[in-house]
């Protein structure tokens, strides 16, 4: 079991919430030693969303590309018990030990309850733990994550702790200066979740725009859509809307010819021409 020390020649997973804590643990690993083999996320079937984080698998999907890096997709269903995501995460870290993985390095920076968690879940496969930001200050690092050049959006957040109209912010200075007394700068105690979309290791920013802004289960999620998809569903809608007036418009037609003189339509042609 490790912690934020050099550890040369570990091949490791990322373990993957599409948020900026992992990006800048993924960032730290590879600046002490690490290879990191791949991510590994926990997707929410039926919703195809992040595990928590409600963030959709597309883009998801997207920052793996960005950062060059292969994503471990583990499926779980929705309303998911203990026992069915431990038998969904071992097997997936089976597979990720005999294809040469020796450990996972994770983005937790203080709770020492999760930390547990893991460390047993990684020994009971054999696998080592690995968590480059433990015991960091959460302001301090909050600031070099962003003075680092991580970019993200607030996707989730505890309307008990936080107001809901953070929810979609931009995670920056600005956001920071705003959180209410007791809340993490890194919403380590669950008060908030992010999506990075831009940072080290990207080759390029992960385009997103805003949808709906819905609260489920107690919590406010900020619906972050693929800019690509949200073109192409822009590009379908009026698609559909100029359709639907060029039908329109032919009806008007055929029904003002029709309405005409007889001397004013327009000549008939035989199916020869």
């Amino acid at each position: 079991m490790q912690t934020g020390t050099r550890s040369n020649g570990s091949r490791v997973l990322m373990a993957w919430s599409s948020g900026k804590d992992a990006l800048w643990a993924l960032h730290v690993a590879r600046e002490t030693g690490m290879e990191v083999a791949s991510l590994l996320t926990t997707i929410t079937d039926p919703y195809r969303r992040v595990s928590m984080h409600g963030v959709r698998e597309e883009l998801v999907r997207a920052q793996g590309r960005a950062l060059g890096l292969p994503l471990m997709e583990v499926r779980i269903p929705a309303q998911c018990t203990d026992e069915t995501y431990a038998a969904a995460m071992r097997q997936a870290l089976e597979q990720a030990k005999r294809d040469g993985a020796t450990g996972a390095a994770f983005g937790d920076i203080h709770l020492a309850d999760v930390r547990a968690y893991r460390e047993q879940r990684m020994a009971d496969v054999g696998m080592d733990c690995h968590f480059p930001l433990w015991g960091r200050d959460s302001a301090e690092l909050a600031r070099e994550m962003l003075a680092g050049g991580v970019k993200a959006y607030v996707a989730c957040l505890d309307p008990r702790r936080l107001p809901r109209e953070l929810a979609g912010r931009e995670y920056d200075l600005a956001l920071l200066a705003q959180l209410p007394d007791g809340v993490d700068a890194c919403g380590e105690n669950g008060e908030f979740h992010t999506f990075a979309f831009d940072g080290p290791g990207f080759c390029e920013s992960v385009a997103v725009t805003l949808g709906e802004v819905v609260e489920r289960s107690g919590f406010i999620y900020a619906d972050l859509i693929a800019a690509d998809e949200q073109r192409g569903l822009a590009s379908s809608e009026q698609e559909t809307r100029a359709a639907s007036a060029a039908r329109r418009l032919g009806l008007k037609a055929a029904v003002a010819v029709a309405e005409s003189p007889s001397h004013l339509r327009p000549p008939r042609r035989s199916p020869a021409t």
